[in-house]
């Protein structure tokens, strides 16, 4: 069996997470952005963290967050990890780090190969880099929406931890590990039926094409 890891983002209901953690995936990522399709109520967290609880690691995704919000995120879902996809400096990842003594994972924008070189700045504060496709210019959200970019400009990438995202799905993820090595991926709308609605059978296919 592959040991590639493999995260299954924007997970919002009871029977997508049971899926994710049946399928053999290896962290479930929660929403915590009111622009999002996936994002969840502190109501809805705090269930799926119960049943998550020792199951599955859960990572708490939130974009240029307050100190605030993030307590609360924190307190409701319980995370392993945070996962930090706005504009956060390396300062910030840092302070957050430091705040809540947990793993972080800083979400890279990437169009071409310079994006990637420029999150070396990221490499003292983040625990995990995650490349995702650059969003559009004035796009609502930072990433969730289904783009891939060209996975040639991570060829050769070597420096900390890193997570491959953008575009995933069942049919193209072997394609894209065997392009760029990537030691785990992330996906979102590449398991869904509807922006926001995940599908049970795609989060099957996935985890199974990216774990051969």
């Amino acid at each position: 069996m592959s040991d590639i890891r493999i995260k299954i983002c924007g997970l919002s209901t009871l029977p997508t997470l049971e899926a994710t953690i049946a399928a053999g995936a290896d962290m479930a990522g929660f929403v915590f952005f009111a622009k999002s399709p996936r994002h969840i109520s502190l109501e809805t967290a705090r269930a799926l963290g119960r049943a998550a609880q020792g199951r599955i690691r859960k990572v708490a995704l939130s974009v240029d967050a307050s100190n605030a919000d993030l307590d609360a995120m924190v307190d409701a879902l319980a995370p392993d990890l945070l996962q930090l996809h706005g504009r956060e400096t390396p300062e910030r990842v840092g302070a957050v780090k430091a705040r809540f003594g947990l793993p972080v994972i800083k979400a890279i924008g990437v169009a071409t190969a310079a994006d990637v070189a420029a999150a070396a700045a990221y490499l003292g504060a983040a625990d995990i880099l995650l490349f995702d496709a650059k969003p559009a210019p004035g796009a609502a959200v930072p990433g969730g929406a289904g783009l891939a970019f060209d996975w040639t400009a991570l060829r050769g990438h070597a420096g900390g931890e890193w997570m491959l995202s953008g575009g995933l799905d069942p049919d193209n993820v072997a394609e894209a590990l065997a392009l760029t090595q990537a030691p785990a991926v992330d996906v979102s709308s590449g398991v869904e039926s509807a922006r926001g609605v995940k599908d049970e059978a795609k989060i099957a296919a996935f985890v199974a094409a990216a774990r051969r």
